[in-house]
């Protein structure tokens, strides 16, 4: 084992034990909880010293890094995450080739999406990426804004919605984010009474507050900088 993959496998070991002990404290199953590394400027060697650890789920942010990952490690069994933000142009470049979408944020989005996977004949799996601060600078859609874009998702048969996305915004603290994680919990508890349907997954927490994450609910957590150290400039 070389010394980067030996570095990178203990640091997710470390990780992997910090996010089952936030579960098992907070009363659910250590498996409840799985880690989306976030790969994005990070090699394809990391991603593939991981895989053969173990690691499963990996998270790209932009659509040309990422597909050329995916050829260079097409013999790898890995759940692909589309994390990033992402223009309706794009998506035909993204449907059917990620497990899953975290970020779509408009009805143009949504039918982008299925519109390609329509084309495929597959069923693309996405999020609804929710800006609960309402913060300019990030992308998401409202609040109040929500159950309107979940409600037409639910009429496009090649897309499924199965849970919800947040990124609170950065505090040095990160108590102060849970609230925004037990609201985006909050929402889609909401929204399972609205559709009468069952929305799994929660995709929140980041390498600084995973913790309340987790604890508040997360089913998704997407690490990066505590697993891969420092991103190199883009």
């Amino acid at each position: 084992m070389s010394d980067r993959q030996t570095e990178l496998t203990q640091r997710a070991a470390e990780l992997a034990e910090e996010l089952a002990e936030a579960a098992v404290r907070a009363g659910r199953a250590a498996e409840d909880v799985s880690l989306v590394a976030v790969s994005k400027l990070h090699p394809a060697s990391d991603i593939r010293a991981l895989a053969e650890w173990g690691q499963t789920d990996f998270g790209e942010n932009y659509v040309q890094e990422a597909m050329a990952k995916q050829e260079e490690l097409a013999d790898l069994a890995v759940n692909w995450h589309f994390i990033g933000g992402l223009q309706s142009n794009k998506a035909k470049f993204v449907a059917g080739n990620f497990g899953l979408v975290h970020s779509v944020d408009s009805r143009k989005l949504a039918q982008a999406l299925h519109k390609k996977a329509e084309s495929l004949g597959v069923v693309q799996d996405i999020l609804i990426q929710v800006n609960i601060a309402g913060e300019s600078q990030k992308s998401g859609i409202t609040v109040e804004n929500l159950p309107q874009l979940a409600e037409e998702v639910r009429e496009m048969d090649h897309v499924r919605l199965v849970g919800l996305m947040t990124m609170p915004p950065f505090f040095n603290d990160p108590e102060r984010a849970r609230p925004v994680f037990a609201r985006l919990r909050e929402l889609k508890e909401a929204l399972e009474g609205r559709l009468g349907a069952a929305l799994p997954h929660l995709s929140m927490g980041m390498t600084g507050d995973f913790v309340p994450a987790v604890e508040e609910g997360a089913t998704l957590v997407r690490v990066g900088t505590r697993i891969f150290g420092a991103r190199p400039p883009r």
